[in-house]
């Protein structure tokens, strides 16, 4: 199998600190957070921008300001930045980091509830939207996949030409309105993509190491985090993003995968011809 890339979700845009006191908020906290996280084997930080009060916030400024300091510590980290945002925000504001060419960046493939009156709005004119946008930027996509009407959105969108392969999915289960994060749910995904995409899982609360070992076992990547969990395991809380990680590498040293570096994640990615 090819070697493990571990993504780490440092921070996101919901949880906060009365939830978990480790979810980073400032900059200096961020550059930490990346820094332990790549350290313990994470070759990809998914980057979203918090203000110090933990605001989420798509600023162009906030974001170089974040991107600069971990690239102080970890220069050779994929930094990847998020183009979700928060619930509420328009495709202008949500596409502002872009501005700053990162090397990566999440691409929303399709609309969800999450939660209450809460909708995250992703239409197929945004997705195309954002798509050209970010191929204009030269910058890599991962495609965010909550259910599997994404994926077809995906695979639709390729066949004209509007995403252009080689394909990197992101699927995100687990989530209040998405699918949940069982077995039965990654086989469906897994089989419905392409036979030479490739693919990350990210496991929400409870199923992200479930889903990690599943996604290591099947030759696939992983993302952990405290955006996505903020336990170790059930009611112990995490200390660090780092911890969720070195929680991800023991896995894959059970089952016998190495860990990507960084370099080896853009060569496995193919990040050089990905646009």
């Amino acid at each position: 199998m090819e070697k493990l890339i571990i993504t780490c979700a440092i921070t996101g845009a919901e949880v906060t600190k009365a939830q978990n006191p480790a979810v980073p908020y400032t900059v200096a906290e961020l550059a930490e957070a990346a820094r332990g996280a790549a350290e313990a084997g994470a070759a990809v930080i998914h980057l979203h921008a918090r203000k110090d009060d933990g605001t989420p916030t798509q600023e162009v400024g906030r974001f170089r300001d974040i991107i600069d300091a971990i690239r102080a510590v970890c220069p050779d980290v994929i930094i990847q930045v998020s183009t979700g945002g928060a619930v509420g925000m328009t495709r202008k504001e949500r596409l502002q980091p872009i501005a700053l060419h990162p090397e990566m960046a999440t691409l929303d493939c399709g609309t969800l509830n999450f939660g209450g009156d809460d909708i995250f709005v992703n239409t197929e004119n945004d997705i195309i939207a954002f798509a050209k946008a970010l191929s204009e930027a030269g910058v890599a996509k991962e495609l965010e996949c909550f259910e599997k009407g994404h994926v077809d959105m995906v695979l639709r969108l390729a066949k004209k030409g509007l995403i252009v392969p080689p394909l990197h999915f992101s699927f995100v289960l687990g989530v209040n309105g998405g699918m949940t994060g069982e077995s039965r749910d990654f086989r469906f995904l897994r089989e419905s993509i392409p036979a030479d995409a490739s693919y990350s899982v990210a496991g929400i609360g409870r199923y992200e190491f479930s889903l990690a070992e599943l996604a290591i076992s099947d030759g696939g990547h992983v993302r952990v985090g405290l955006e996505d969990n903020l336990f170790i395991e059930k009611g112990v809380l995490a200390t660090s993003n780092a911890e969720l990680v070195k929680k991800a590498v023991a896995i894959a040293r059970r089952h016998g995968r190495e860990i990507a570096t960084p370099a080896e994640a853009r060569r496995i990615l193919h990040m050089e011809v990905r646009r």
